[in-house]
């Protein structure tokens, strides 16, 4: 993670050498309303006592994990966990989340479906890396905000993927009146645009320094340039005719990996280094697609060949056997021992299951949360980690 002014409170357990990253904890939170933004998308307002509200800060940009358990296609009753960004500026009292329907998605279609006002819900406190490295909020440090420098921003998004950009948006432009961003949208249609009246509030609030771009993909606008889906032509016409490449302080990308990866690979070839861009990935409830569920079971035969996996958390050691031939993560492995062990994706994106390798070696398969200089601390996403010696050591508390 580049360095960042941004902080959070002490007692929420931050990595201080990794601002954003803190230790997680649920809290059963009560919705305060649910507002229909698109046919397939709502805003769920969580309220936040005020006991609660150190635990419950945070930074424009970041999430929160959602608990529920629900029947799913067996009807078996099963807890499943979902990630969702956090879609407003920081404000006490409250959390704003929008979730959107997926194809084969239970939980957000139950959301969708079924969720109402006086509900209530376990709610992770925020976290996550996704974050500016520019002072944008005062609700942890006043005197540090940025207020002077005449920076430029740009973001762009696809789908759901306006979630936390609309956190930083609203945040960094109310925040310093110097600062210019712009910010390319990508749906398939105006009817899918999530936020529509809202982005247009901010374009009549900030004239001169918010500029939009809809692009959509099956539909026709005037400018060709903002139709159609965004191939590699497009973008470096968007990225050449609309957007100065090289007076950009700042990027931020969130959507598919197939546009958050184009646009990365963009800005490289163009000489953008690497610590001016932030990017995160969304995942989908999809059948196919890794999902917040408890683990899976492993059943181990005394003839098994086994690796040992230690962990730490809350100051408590588990200890666990894990058969070589079940090819299993630390984090599956942990979870059938110890349920309350952190996580959210389980896919490797949003970087809930981190924790620090103490022992052993593990080979992590994916990983589109963690920064190059936690690696080279020694973090892993467990959930993506499986042991390459006979005995491993993770430290979540790390």
């Amino acid at each position: 993670m580049t360095d960042t002014t941004a902080s959070l409170p002490t007692d929420g357990g931050v990595d201080p050498e990794v601002p954003g990253r803190r230790r997680t904890t649920f809290h059963t939170l009560t919705v305060a309303e649910v507002r229909r933004l698109t046919a397939d998308a709502i805003e769920v307002t969580f309220a936040v006592p005020a006991e609660l509200a150190g635990q419950y800060d945070y930074l424009p940009g970041q999430y929160v994990a959602l608990r529920k358990e629900l029947e799913d296609l067996d009807g078996n009753m099963v807890e499943l966990r979902r990630s969702y960004s956090i879609c407003a500026e920081p404000t006490d009292g409250e959390i704003h989340v929008a979730i959107k329907r997926d194809i084969g998605g239970i939980f957000s279609t139950w959301a969708n479906e079924s969720l109402v006002a006086g509900d209530t819900m376990d709610v992770m406190s925020p976290t996550g890396g996704f974050i500016s490295k520019h002072k944008m909020t005062g609700m942890n440090d006043p005197e540090s905000i940025d207020v002077e420098n005449e920076d430029t921003f740009v973001a762009v998004a696809a789908g759901s993927g306006i979630t936390p950009v609309m956190a930083i948006a609203r945040t960094v432009l109310a925040a310093n009146k110097n600062v210019h961003f712009d910010l390319v949208y990508a749906n398939k249609a105006a009817m899918d645009v999530m936020f529509l009246e809202e982005l247009a509030d901010l374009k009549d609030r900030y004239p001169a320094r918010f500029a939009l771009h809809h692009v959509l993909s099956r539909e026709q606008r005037i400018s060709p340039l903002l139709s159609g889906r965004i191939d590699s032509e497009k973008l470096n016409k968007l990225l050449g005719a609309v957007i100065r490449t090289d007076q950009v302080d700042e990027w931020f990308l969130c959507g598919p990996f197939e546009l958050v990866q184009l646009v990365r690979d963009n800005l490289a070839a163009q000489g953008v280094p690497a610590e001016k861009v932030r990017y995160e990935l969304f995942t989908t409830g999809e059948p196919n697609r890794p999902e917040g569920n408890i683990g899976r079971p492993v059943l181990i035969d005394e003839s098994d060949e086994t690796y040992s996996i230690g962990f730490k958390l809350d100051g408590l050691q588990g200890e666990v056997k894990s058969p070589v031939n079940a090819r299993e993560t630390v984090l599956n492995a942990a979870l059938r021992v110890r349920p309350d062990v952190p996580f959210a994706c389980a896919g490797g994106v949003c970087g809930t299951c981190r924790a620090k390798v103490v022992e052993g070696a593990v080979e992590m398969d994916e990983n589109y949360a963690l920064e190059p200089d936690e690696i080279e601390r020694g973090y892993v996403l467990t959930c993506q980690s499986r042991p390459t010696t006979e005995r491993v050591l993770v430290d979540y508390d790390a």
